[in-house]
């Protein structure tokens, strides 16, 4: 098995993959433009923030397993790898605390003026009078978007600087609200008027690109903070930039929509000559901590893919195939059996979406499961149970009921 380590990674990690018996290219300087050429003949594509295109996935013909070193994979074209039958997956939750410690230490930031207060020190310039006016965070409120792993850390760590918090997901309930301490919105728009500092920690969807609206930043209180740690996508950057630009409200920003893709070289944000805009290197998960414990996840999810065909925290796996109908068939554990049954289901042009096959103890009989697109036929299940000393039963069942 070839390995690509397409960014950085830890290089006593690189050994341990190398430690599982697989060839490893290590290259953290590829972009998206490089990975067309050097996917070709690789089973196994590690990335962190390099995009996987289409163009590479087409590419990599033996590509089976692409692993994102982190949580977001809106890098990688997953449609794409979905259409070539090519594994995606993640390691969520791995870089929780790193991204939470940078959400507070740019609401820190936003609060005080550090970018501002250390720059006029580097410029020679003291302006104790300018940089003593900030408010303090003491009972202000946040309001946390979105409530998973980072959303929760996020929280805890709110709580102890006395941050009044408040909460949207769409899977937050007031009860749960109740288990996390803090106050339940039902939607965004109770959330947003009501709040001094806003965080949001969404993964970026079809459903959630654009969800933060320029109707949302227009409820804001003026004043009010919005802190993106996130994704680009989920806010209305162009709205944003307008709201700030008037100074109504101000920003912290890991993440904006115009990031190059090279690890260094000159760029030109149009937050940055913003006073009211704090823009950092979309650098929430790296941290050492962080980027170990995504690596120790990678590895598990590589090392359960190579002794098992198993693939752990599968991002691109259909939520719901088009089966209408399972055929359950127990039958004797013996050579050729699955391939008659499979035999009489082609005949009778039906298409199997999914299979799953478990033996009993003993290995003497087995039960298996088929997804179909249709209702078989009358005959064809007759044909099926005729196989007597092949099948034991086949039944069944509607999956729309």
């Amino acid at each position: 098995m070839n390995v690509l380590i397409a960014d950085k990674f830890p290089e006593n990690r690189v050994e341990e993959i190398k430690a599982l018996g697989v060839e490893v290219t290590y290259d953290p300087t590829l972009g998206a433009a490089d990975l067309v050429a050097a996917v070709k003949g690789v089973n196994v594509l590690v990335v962190r923030s390099t995009q996987v295109t289409a163009e590479a996935i087409q590419a990599g013909g033996t590509l089976s397993l692409i692993i994102r070193a982190g949580a977001g994979v809106n890098t990688i074209d997953c449609a794409a790898a979905s259409e070539r039958g090519t594994y995606v997956a993640n390691c969520p939750g791995k870089n929780s605390v790193a991204v939470a410690e940078l959400a507070m230490g740019l609401i820190c930031a936003l609060d005080r003026r550090l970018p501002d207060n250390v720059a006029d020190l580097r410029a020679g310039q003291w302006n104790k009078a300018e940089y003593s006016k900030a408010d303090g965070l003491l009972g202000k409120t946040l309001g946390v978007v979105g409530v998973g792993m980072i959303g929760r850390e996020v929280i805890a760590r709110a709580k102890a600087f006395g941050l009044a918090v408040v909460a949207w997901s769409r899977s937050l309930t007031p009860e749960k609200a109740e288990a996390l301490g803090v106050g339940f919105c039902a939607t965004l728009d109770d959330l947003v008027p009501r709040c001094d500092i806003i965080s949001l920690h969404l993964a970026q969807t079809a459903e959630t690109k654009g969800l933060f609206s320029a109707d949302l930043i227009g409820k804001m209180k003026d004043g009010a903070w919005l802190v993106n740690t996130a994704r680009a996508g989920v806010v209305d950057e162009d709205a944003l930039l307008a709201a700030v630009e008037a100074g109504r409200i101000r920003v912290g920003l890991d993440v904006v929509s115009d990031e190059p893709e090279g690890k260094t070289g000159p760029w030109s944000c149009r937050f940055k000559d913003l006073p009211g805009a704090y823009v950092t290197h979309h650098i929430g998960a790296s941290t050492n901590q962080a980027q170990d414990a995504v690596a120790e996840e990678t590895i598990r999810v590589l090392r359960t893919y190579m002794e098992t065909g198993l693939v752990e925290n599968w991002v691109n796996r259909c939520a719901t195939t088009p089966a209408h109908w399972q055929l359950v068939v127990r039958h004797f554990d013996r050579p050729g059996v699955l391939a008659n049954v499979l035999t009489e289901i082609k005949s009778a042009d039906l298409n199997a979406e999914e299979i799953t096959n478990v033996i009993f103890e003993g290995a003497r009989a087995a039960c298996c499961t088929i997804q179909l697109d249709k209702k078989p036929t009358d005959d064809t299940m007759a044909a099926i149970r005729a196989r007597a000393d092949e099948v034991i039963s086949a039944e069944l069942v509607d999956l729309t009921k």
